[in-house]
């Protein structure tokens, strides 16, 4: 099984330099200029309104001295705000990282202590004539502010496994599967799930065998779901309640699999009384299969190799994702 944050955490590093890209030489020359006028709180407040506009999208610009103690007041697209002059941000994360030797610093995203937003902050050492520190410049975002390319994250295929509840996992060796109404109808449902998924526009669905439900969500509608109790999953009227439509051509799951992946829940929610499926989930468009077992631990895996595992490896799995 590989990592799946791996190109999750590649796709935040890009972002980050790209803003390290947007802010570093702006920040960089504002230093410069607040160097020639540090210390003095109305002077520093004249820069950097002036400078403001040099910083896309910045929420609050101002100054620190080496004790992270602000020296000016806030400047902001809607004017100066007094407020937070002589505000102590030591405690802030931004301020418990270490800037690097470039002397700009793009901090790690938290949340604002006021809006309660996700947010960063860009650090920029200030240095007198001689390469004395004299303190910093910070630049406050809202991170839905921030000038991202926002490239749409993909979701690696890879197989995930998911520890559950502890205090599931503690007692399953105490429980025993008591049979559903959906157990008992199975047959019935997987070849009305089927139907629904090959020519009625259902591209992703949720089996809950405990609760004997599924919820649906449909290519026509695919912002809202449809939750469909145990009269409607026995009835192959059900059927008609939804117009016919052609089996996706850009679907990752070919259309003869549907039936086997459903047949494969099948079996695993009979494989043991203790450890069996809970629930199975199936999306045609990414192709990966979700089971969450007795234990409360869920796997996500492309459908190809859930396919290809015998049962009784899920046997083997469960007990040491109960631990």
């Amino acid at each position: 099984m590989t990592h799946p944050t791996d190109t999750l955490q590649e796709s935040i590093a890009r972002q980050r330099e790209a803003l390290t890209g947007i802010l570093k030489e702006p920040l960089h020359d504002i230093a410069e200029a607040c160097s020639k006028v540090w210390g003095d709180r109305q002077q520093l407040n004249r820069v950097l309104s002036q400078a403001l506009s040099t910083i896309p999208n910045c929420k609050f610009l101002y100054a620190l001295n080496t004790d992270a103690r602000q020296i000016s007041d806030n400047v902001s697209h809607s004017g100066i705000e007094a407020k937070d002059f002589d505000r102590d941000h030591a405690d802030r994360p931004y301020m418990a990282e270490v800037v690097p030797s470039t002397d700009f610093l793009l901090s790690e995203s938290y949340i604002s202590l006021r809006a309660r937003r996700p947010s960063l902050t860009a650090i920029q050492i200030v240095r007198d004539f001689a390469g004395s520190a004299l303190g910093f410049i910070g630049a406050d975002f809202d991170l839905r502010d921030m000038p991202l390319t926002r490239e749409l994250y993909e979701e690696p295929r890879s197989w995930r496994q998911i520890k559950g509840d502890p205090s599931i996992r503690g007692t399953v060796f105490h429980q025993t599967r008591v049979a559903s109404v959906m157990d008992n109808n199975l047959d019935t449902i997987i070849s009305v799930v089927e139907e629904l998924m090959l020519d009625h526009g259902i591209f992703h669905v949720i089996l809950h065998f405990s609760s004997s439900r599924a919820i649906v969500w449909l290519l026509d509608d695919p912002y809202r779901y449809r939750l469909l109790d145990i009269e409607s999953l026995i009835d192959p009227n059900i059927c008609l309640a939804y117009p016919n439509q052609k089996y996706p051509d850009n679907a990752l799951i070919p259309a003869e699999q549907i039936r086997p992946i459903l047949e494969n829940f099948q079996q695993l929610r009979f494989m043991d009384e203790m450890f069996y499926l809970r629930s199975g989930t199936l999306n045609i468009f990414n192709g990966i299969v979700g089971l969450t077992f007795s234990c409360d631990g869920s796997h996500y895996i492309p459908y190809d190799e859930f396919l290809n595992q015998e049962h009784a490896f899920w046997l083997i799995q469960e007990p040491e994702t109960s631990e």
